[in-house]
């Protein structure tokens, strides 16, 4: 057996850890925004979350990839219970979570698969920067497009996408 669920757990203690010890709970999955933002409902009741994957970054849903991204994740988590490790809040009111389907963590399997870039600045490949040069070199998803733009610098270049675009 790998050690996958060891590398999961070592992610869900860092997270908890730098989150102050924040207890990790499951819900399922309603609805898929794009490729990196869901909505999660609570298993112990209340309205849906919306929540923002930590430690990736998928295209804008009106560029190039977006709506794959997008399909992608919603054919992996939608209907499904996953667990949720929440760290904060982003500056829409989102909330910043790590995410494991069945003990494996989201983020990494859409950097794997191409659909989204480790979240890193400047020197730091950011947490799925290996997952990120593997699906480079296979040139998977996203990555088989050798013009295709990081989504901050697509916002920075291009603006927001226009609400209607995020429209399945």
């Amino acid at each position: 057996m790998s050690g996958k669920p060891v590398l999961v757990a070592a992610l869900w203690l860092a997270c908890a850890l730098q989150a102050g010890a924040v207890q990790p709970w499951q819900g399922t999955v309603t609805r898929v925004s794009d490729g990196d933002t869901l909505w999660v409902r609570p298993a112990a009741g209340g309205k849906p979350l919306k929540v923002r994957i930590d430690g990736m970054d998928a295209p804008e849903i009106c560029q190039d990839h977006g709506r794959a991204a997008r399909k992608a994740l919603a054919a992996r988590v939608l209907g499904r219970r996953l667990d949720v490790l929440a760290r904060g809040q982003d500056d829409y009111g989102r909330t910043i979570a790590a995410l494991a389907l069945d003990g494996e963590d989201v983020a990494g399997w859409m950097v794997s698969q191409g659909h989204a870039w480790s979240y890193g600045f400047g020197r730091d490949g950011g947490p799925y920067a290996r997952q990120q040069a593997q699906a480079r070199a296979a040139a998977r998803g996203l990555f088989a497009d050798r013009s295709a733009l990081a989504p901050r610098l697509f916002r920075k270049r291009h603006g927001p996408c226009d609400p209607a675009a995020a429209r399945p």
